[in-house]
Parts: C-alpha cells; structure tokens; sequence
C-alpha cells in the first residue's frame, strides 16, 4: 500500500515536471516564431520605404532574408544589408545573390561574419553591385578552399588549432594568388613542427607578398605555382625557400627589364647566358684567326709589304757586259 502511494506520487511528479518541459519549449519556440514574424515586417517596412522594388521582389527578399535569420545570422546584420542596398539601391535580384552566398557559407560552417563585413564595405566605399556580388562571391570560394586545406591535414592526422583564425589567414593568402599546394605544405609543416597561429600567419604573409610581388611582374597564377614549387622542393628551411623564390623573381623582372630594352643580357648581367649567345660580333676563341668584318679591305700582312717590279721596270733594266 504505502509502495504503490509512492510510486504514484513518483508518476504525478515527473508528469507534472513534463509537462511543464513541454510548456516551457512551446513558450520558447512561439517567443522566437513570434520575433521571426516581428523581424520580417520590420524588414518588410525598409523594403517598402523605396519604390524600385515590386511586390514579388519584397516577397523573395523577405524569404532570402528569413533564410538568414533561420540559419543562424543575427537580424541586426540582415537589416543592415537590407538598409544598405535600398539606400544604394541594389538590384533585388543582386541583394538576393548576396544572400545566398552568405547562407551558403553559413550552412557549411564558415565564417559568414568576414562576408557580410565586405558587403557592407563595399556599400560604404560606393562600390559597384557587381563588383561587390564577385568579390564576396570570391571571398566565399576561398574561404571553402581554405577549409578544404584544413580538412586535409586533418584527415592525414596533423593536429590543426587556430579554427577560424587560421581559416581566415590561408583565405586572405588566397586571395593574393598564393598557390593552394604551398598553403598545404605550409599548414602540414607546421602542425608537424609545431608552430604558432602568430608564426603561421607570418610565413602566410610572406607568401602573399612574393605572390603579389609575381603578379605584379607579369607572372601567371600557374607560372607562380610552379615558382613556389620548385623553391619548396630544391630548399628545406624556410628562409631558403623564400630567398630562392626571391632571387627567381628578381632574375625574372631583370630579364624582363632587358628584353624590353632590345637586348640580351651579357655575361655580367647573367650566369645562364653564354657571351656566344650575345647579338655582337661573334666570340673569338683563343688561337682562332679572327673574321673579317664585311665591307673592310683585308689588312696586309708583314710578308705582302715589299713591293714586287713591274713588267716596265724589268724590261728597261740594260744587259750588263
């Protein structure tokens, strides 16, 4: 009897403890259904405060928009985007291709934050709608990559800290044109070794500046790729590396510099050409007779300096006695 009285005191309390779970969550779901719902109208309002946009067109951003907030982008970031590009009016159809780059980004767990701040960037600095859709759109590519270099060091059972620091760092080396097989060799050497976020960025930026120095001599992204990966495979420590992707470039804009002028570079100038190949008069090796240049008289020799009689001289000459 007294058993079956506490058992039955056990069920109403965890009854009651369930139901009031149940309560709390619908509360909590409604409160946040309930400022969703609040959030759209707001952004229906700013949408509604210009005339350029149609009523299909505020219907598709204000579920872009949702989307954003659903996936876990503050509101106070999607409103701003939206009062940036009604104040710019932005294209609706370019504000929904933005959306989409920062929701795809956010669903595959990169850091959206650094999209929407280069949206918002390029709103301050008047910039282009198009441009501002390729550069995020870049952004977001290498980004993805950058995660990818990551995953892979990972998967080869490197230890990888830093998270989105680290992610951010290999994105902007990316973005300077440094090849992705160097940035993995860089993040594998230096799990492997140990190395610092602080020391990684530092050797990252480095790369970026020898990349960016490339570019800027004309080099293509595969031209510096390989670049990159002959120094890493010829040195072993890294200021080697870098000194030998120094002196390539240093040589290669020399060459540059010469050939514009019209010339070959001599010997002085160059270890890798020979003095033959020079456009001058042809070398002269030791012991060789030298050529004669075209459009001079031969130069006599010693031997051809005495004169020789003529046929006059030799018939005037008297018979001697």
């Amino acid at each position: 009897m007294y058993l079956k009285m506490n058992t039955k005191k056990i069920l109403i309390k965890f009854s009651f403890i369930f139901l009031l779970l149940l309560s709390l969550t619908s509360f909590v779901f409604s409160s946040e259904t309930g400022n969703v719902n609040d959030y759209v109208d707001q952004l229906e309002e700013i949408i509604n405060s210009s005339s350029a946009y149609s009523a299909f067109q505020t219907s598709m951003l204000l579920k872009s928009a949702q989307s954003l907030i659903d996936a876990g982008i503050s509101y106070e970031d999607t409103e701003e985007i939206i009062e940036n590009s009604v104040d710019n009016s932005l294209n609706a159809y370019n504000i929904k291709k933005v959306f989409d780059v920062i929701l795809e980004a956010q669903e595959e767990g990169l850091p959206s934050e650094s999209l929407i701040n280069k949206v918002n960037e390029g709103f301050a600095k008047n910039v282009d709608d198009n441009v501002i859709i390729a550069v995020v759109s870049t952004k977001a590519e290498n980004l993805k990559k950058a995660s990818e270099i990551l995953n892979e060091a990972g998967t080869d059972g490197l230890e990888i800290n830093g998270g989105d620091e680290l992610l951010q760092i290999l994105a902007s080396s990316l973005e300077n044109d440094v090849p992705e097989n160097s940035l993995s060799w860089l993040i594998k050497s230096a799990a492997s070794e140990g190395k610092s976020i602080q020391e990684i960025s530092e050797i990252s930026e480095e790369f970026s500046n020898l990349s960016l120095m490339a570019a800027d001599i004309g080099l293509t992204p595969e031209e510096i790729s390989l670049n990159f990966e002959e120094a890493i495979s010829a040195e072993e420590n890294l200021e080697d590396i870098f000194a030998y992707i120094q002196n390539s470039l240093e040589s290669e804009t020399s060459n540059n510099q010469l050939a514009g002028e019209g010339r070959i570079p001599t010997i002085s100038e160059s270890d890798s050409i020979s003095p033959s190949s020079s456009t001058g008069s042809p070398a002269v090796e030791i012991g060789s007779m030298p050529t004669q240049e075209s459009g001079e008289a031969p130069s006599a020799s010693p031997a051809d300096s005495e004169p020789t009689p003529s046929p006059a001289d030799e018939e005037s000459s008297p018979p001697e006695n």
